[in-house]
């Protein structure tokens, strides 16, 4: 029986009617392809803002702009963000077989939620996902830049580094998956406050130097999983944008900031 997750930010942080939504997406993927230079890379993993589109569209399009060339390979998207409306211990998945957007519904990778159901960090909690935006706000994106694909979406609470790396390992799979953890950075600081603190925070992504604290990012805690397992798989973080609401949208007395990181693997050759 299916069981669909529906959008609850679709009209908020995102247009609400499929035509609006496609034409949104579509051009803020073409004005970032138009930065990307040259052959990119395609990344293992992405760390992705989560705001409303006209605050850090353009940040999260750079990150998707990125995975053209693996529409075809990627199959499978780990989708990670941070709760921020109902609590949870560990990691939600939403009990459901697919999420819905305007453009359509994505099928709930089911073969990977039963592959989780060891791990007694893994919970199922439809309440936690029902009015979360952190991962609902991606979606459209990754619906346009890739062709058929499941989603593995869990809503991050109350866990430990370790904790997010074990599912992280648990699903890493091969080209065919892509994790994507969904974080801003500092909230509500003055824009040049709020400039230092967050390339600090990006400096110590960077140097895949965890624990990232809340209040430099409210994903810290997929972000710190994520930079333990890139450690072990010697991933190599590339920054692709840093900016804040002060540069698109927003007022620059109380800013929020948002950064783009792409994290790919090494050559085969230096295994």
């Amino acid at each position: 029986m299916s069981n669909v997750r529906r959008p609850a930010v679709a009209g908020a942080f995102y247009p609400g009617q499929g035509p609006a939504l496609a034409s949104t997406v579509d051009n803020l993927l073409r004005a970032a392809q138009a930065q990307v230079n040259g052959s990119v890379e395609v990344p293992k993993a992405l760390i992705v803002p989560h705001a409303g589109y006209i605050y850090s569209g353009p940040t999260a399009a750079l990150a998707y702009a990125q995975l053209a060339a693996a529409r075809g390979t990627i199959r499978r998207v780990v989708l990670l963000g941070p709760v921020h409306r109902v609590a949870v211990r560990g990691l939600a998945l939403p009990g459901a077989t697919a999420f819905a957007t305007p453009l359509g519904e994505i099928p709930i990778d089911l073969d990977a939620v039963a592959t989780l159901a060891h791990l007694p960090q893994v919970v199922t909690s439809p309440a936690a996902h029902a009015p979360e935006h952190s991962l609902e706000v991606q979606l459209p994106f990754l619906q346009t830049v890739l062709q058929d694909f499941t989603l593995l979406p869990l809503a991050v609470g109350n866990a430990t580094p370790t904790e997010v790396a074990q599912v992280l390992e648990t699903l890493w799979g091969g080209p065919e998956t892509l994790v994507v953890v969904s974080s801003d950075l500092s909230h509500f600081l003055p824009y040049r406050t709020a400039q230092g603190v967050d390339q600090g925070t990006v400096q110590r992504i960077l140097n895949l130097d965890g624990p990232i604290q809340h209040e430099q990012a409210c994903g810290g805690t997929p972000i710190n999983g994520l930079l333990l397992v890139a450690r072990h798989h010697h991933l190599i973080p590339r920054l692709l944008e840093l900016c804040n609401s002060g540069d698109t949208a927003g007022d620059k007395q109380r800013v929020v900031g948002y950064t783009a990181i792409a994290f790919t693997e090494p050559p085969h050759d230096l295994h």
